[in-house]
């Protein structure tokens, strides 16, 4: 399990004040942007080059799926592009804002502010109902007590979930639990939304609609959403789709 799938894992550290909004950028300027990534890992004597000469380019507002076999690489990059991971060569912009050289603070920071995660487990709090999965990952942004619930509230009206609030996750199905994870994500409002097989969990019909869910979000609010998948289900809400294979960028299809 890498560190980006534990729960909360990205939202360590102490904040004291709301997080601030995503600057306004220019229509030319990518919301996220690879240049050059290289990523190595060294076991004893062993090398593995888990990523090579990757370039990647997305837009405000579009989907992007990143597909290609097990071990091909794709969660390695997710969690670059994510600032979980330092690549060993190359740039990362995300926002405009260069994190390759960012401090672990910064980053931390960084993705408290602009990036909501949607895991393939839902890693959602099973003593914890709906309302206060959500209110916790709004809590840890910095947005307390009434803030939190009114927000919470909204974010779960959005997804379809206003009636469950107040059910725990036991009692939610598949999809429902993964509605609520994307109420979580979207929780303080960022505008690079990042998941890790979001579908892969659910049946057919569930993960059409979650997929539907996510679009409507990209295109209504202008968000950016990356996302590593298997399922060959959903390529027709993608705005481009890249295919990596033994590390390198095999296909890419706009």
């Amino acid at each position: 399990m890498t560190a980006y799938q534990l729960p909360l894992a990205t939202y360590s550290g102490s904040i004291s004040a709301p997080i601030a909004h995503a600057p306004i950028l220019p229509k030319t300027t990518p919301a996220i942007a690879a240049k050059g990534i290289d990523m190595s890992f060294q076991s004893g004597s062993d090398h593995y080059q888990a990523l090579k000469h990757v370039d990647l380019e997305l837009k405000s507002g579009e989907i992007q799926l990143l597909m290609g076999p097990s071990g091909s690489g794709k969660t390695t990059l997710l969690s670059i592009l994510a600032g979980i991971l330092t690549p060993t060569k190359g740039s990362v912009r995300l926002l405009g804002q260069e994190i390759t050289g960012m401090s672990r603070s910064q980053l931390a920071r960084f993705r408290l502010e602009h990036i909501g995660f949607i895991f393939q487990g839902f890693n959602l709090f099973p003593a914890l109902t709906a309302l206060e999965n959500v209110e916790v990952a709004l809590n840890v942004k910095g947005i307390r007590k009434h803030a939190a619930t009114k927000q919470a509230r909204l974010l779960l009206e959005q997804v379809g979930l206003t009636e469950k609030a107040h059910q725990l996750p036991r009692d939610l199905s598949g999809g429902q639990k993964q509605r609520v994870a994307i109420a979580r994500a979207l929780g303080g409002d960022p505008k690079l939304i990042m998941a890790d097989e979001p579908t892969a969990a659910l049946d057919s019909q569930t993960g059409h609609a979650v997929i539907e869910l996510l679009h409507r979000l990209a295109k209504d609010q202008n968000r950016t959403v990356l996302m590593v998948t298997h399922d060959a289900r959903i390529i027709d809400f993608a705005d481009r789709v890249v295919t990596l294979e033994d590390g390198a960028v095999k296909q890419k299809t706009f």
